[in-house]
């Protein structure tokens, strides 16, 4: 049984815990119970069709956020091999909120960028939640010289709640360290793949999320506010975030239909906290499959591209 239900997936919990129990029953007499259990295990794959089938943005921002979700380390323990973390900014300091360094996926040398929320309280505190300082998007950006230099891809991984909104990283540059990057990302000459694995708020993933594609999972989010940022803003009441989550069209699919991102990619029924290793290989593959395209590409091409997607983007006729 899982460990942490989100309001919503309860009636599919009370009825696995109902099948439980009858399972166990079935095993001391298995004539009187075996059907009724068929029958129940029936109606909880039609249960999960109906709510999974049919969440509304407001319930995947939920699943975002579920804190078995896997994150950035997961996905480099299962997808990459022979990965060796650089450190600091050679400024100020590291910022363990960002994770990167160069690894090999499938035979192909890369450099793995990604946000890391960490797991239990003192790994959190130790990875600010996720959520980066100007010395995260400066070590970020040293990575992406340096995988420039040696012609190395780059493969970023966005799940953030937004950059780090402290005095501290005010006073040392924030703002002007992550349009830095979107400057530079911009003009990079090597292949950028973005993956959207979590939450992708504001400035804070845009530090790391200019790329020639982005995917995205089904049940991330990104957006420029967060729902209840923006609830709080507009309506000064966060109970009304659903209402905003829906407004925003901040849900892979609307943003699949803007052409902010360039992929959606589906997850295991329930999300990717129910399964590691297959939300891994899933995109592992859609990386390999886009990568192998890009990677044709010169130099030129990519910058131009590249910045004829961005440029196009809000571009509306009256």
């Amino acid at each position: 049984m899982a460990t942490h239900i989100l309001e919503f997936e309860k009636p599919i919990f009370e009825l696995e815990k109902k099948i439980e129990e009858m399972g166990t029953l079935s095993s001391e007499n298995d004539d009187t119970f075996k059907k009724e259990v068929d029958k129940m295990e029936g109606k909880l794959n039609g249960l999960k069709e109906k709510i999974y089938g049919n969440l509304t943005p407001w319930q995947r921002v939920q699943l975002s956020r579920h804190p078995e979700r896997p994150y950035t380390l997961d996905y480099i323990e299962h997808m990459f091999e022979d990965f060796v973390e650089i450190h600091g900014d050679r400024h100020f300091a590291d910022d363990r909120s960002i994770v990167c360094g160069p690894a090999t996926i499938d035979g192909i040398k890369v450099m793995v960028i990604g946000q890391e929320k960490g797991r239990g309280t003192k790994e959190k505190i130790l990875r600010n939640f996720g959520s980066p300082n100007p010395e995260g998007y400066r070590k970020a950006l040293r990575a992406m010289k340096m995988a420039e230099k040696f012609n190395l891809p780059i493969l970023s991984f966005v799940d953030t709640m937004g950059a780090f909104p402290g005095l501290e990283a005010e006073e040392r540059g924030q703002g002007e360290a992550i349009a830095v990057n979107l400057r530079e990302m911009a003009v990079l000459t090597v292949p950028i793949i973005v993956t959207i694995i979590g939450e992708g708020a504001s400035g804070g993933a845009l530090g790391i999320g200019v790329g020639d594609r982005v995917l995205m999972l089904e049940n991330a989010w990104y957006s420029v506010i967060s729902p209840e940022g923006c609830a709080a803003i507009l309506f000064n009441d966060n109970a009304k975030a659903p209402e905003t989550a829906e407004s925003l069209k901040l849900d892979a699919d609307s943003l699949l239909d803007l052409g902010v991102i360039d992929e959606k990619i589906v997850e295991p029924v329930g999300g990717a906290n129910k399964d590691h290793k297959w939300q891994s290989d899933e995109i592992k593959k859609h990386i390999l499959k886009n990568l192998a395209k890009l990677m044709k590409k010169d130099s030129e091409n990519l910058i131009n591209e590249r910045i004829e997607k961005y440029s196009k983007m809000g571009v509306y006729s009256a």
